[in-house]
């Protein structure tokens, strides 16, 4: 069985500004969660059975009240805005498992989600499906990876190494000292990607740092960004892998799919139900 993990609030930005490079500004009202609604498709044409797409409710999350730079919804369009909470609906209709979140982030869900997953012994491969950098700390070796549509990639422990320069594990570490400008948080002045994996390759997690590498103000700084870095894995999205699995459209996926202007839309999701009918 292979787990697949989409993060829906990525894949709506994408679809939002990929086709603004063709509509000229003339956003459709549902054209970028239809996009993500056809992403999920694909997966599912493709032979994906176990499918969980989490989204952003609502941008802002506890790490707000933990550091006041932290990331909001501010700047958001209101086109693309304004297509958040649709996609949600239209994906639990479609008979997709999704997971609105509102304290935490989507990306705590798909943390959550793959470490769920990863208990049940059923389970042979889980695939995160975002390139967001602080989702690689959830890679396991070959069974929890990294699905980057962007880059073409499919990156596995190895290859987070390789990219970051520390392991997994570390890389909430690595971030806290780098820091992470999507997501709002400046790291430690004058370290870069190279140092930072040099000290925390060298020491190990920012808490067994000596005391003279940073100092007691910058350490307690990078304990800060690094809490912010570290996704949670503690969200009760479901209680068994079985609930993620796909079993076709909802009656009111019909009526979605009609004013959503896509015909398209149904008619693959009909048909990629039939094929598991079959």
């Amino acid at each position: 069985m292979i787990i697949h993990l989409v993060d829906g609030t990525y894949e709506l930005f994408r679809h939002f500004y990929g086709l603004r490079r063709f509509n000229k500004g003339q956003d459709k009202p549902l054209g970028a969660a239809n996009g993500v609604l056809h992403t999920v498709l694909e997966l599912i044409e493709q032979g994906a059975t176990h499918v969980g797409v989490a989204t952003d409710h609502v941008i802002e999350s506890f790490r707000n009240q933990l550091w006041a730079g932290y990331k909001t919804g501010e700047g958001i369009e209101p086109a693309l805005w304004s297509q958040f909470h649709p996609l949600e609906r239209a994906l639990l209709a479609m008979g997709v498992a999704t997971w609105p979140m509102v304290e935490l982030e989507a990306d705590d869900a798909l943390a959550s989600a793959a470490h769920l997953a990863a208990l049940d012994p059923r389970v042979e491969k889980i695939c995160i499906w975002t390139p967001d950098k602080d989702l690689a700390q959830c890679v396991q070796e070959d069974r929890i990876v990294q699905m980057d549509r962007k880059g073409k990639a499919i990156r596995n422990a190895k290859d987070v190494q390789e990219k970051f320069g520390v392991p997994p594990a570390l890389i909430p570490d690595f971030l806290a000292l780098v820091g992470d400008t999507a997501d709002g948080y400046p790291g430690l002045e004058g370290i870069g990607k190279v140092g930072a994996a040099r000290l925390v390759n060298k020491y190990g997690p920012i808490e067994k740092f000596p005391a003279d590498v940073l100092g007691a103000e910058r350490w307690e700084e990078a304990l800060l960004f690094k809490r912010l870095a570290t996704l949670r894995t503690d969200a009760p999205l479901f209680d068994n892998v079985d609930a993620i699995e796909w079993r076709g459209p909802k009656e009111e996926f019909v009526a979605y799919a009609e004013q959503s202007g896509d015909a398209r839309l149904l008619e693959r999701c009909r048909k990629a139900a039939a094929k598991i009918a079959a």
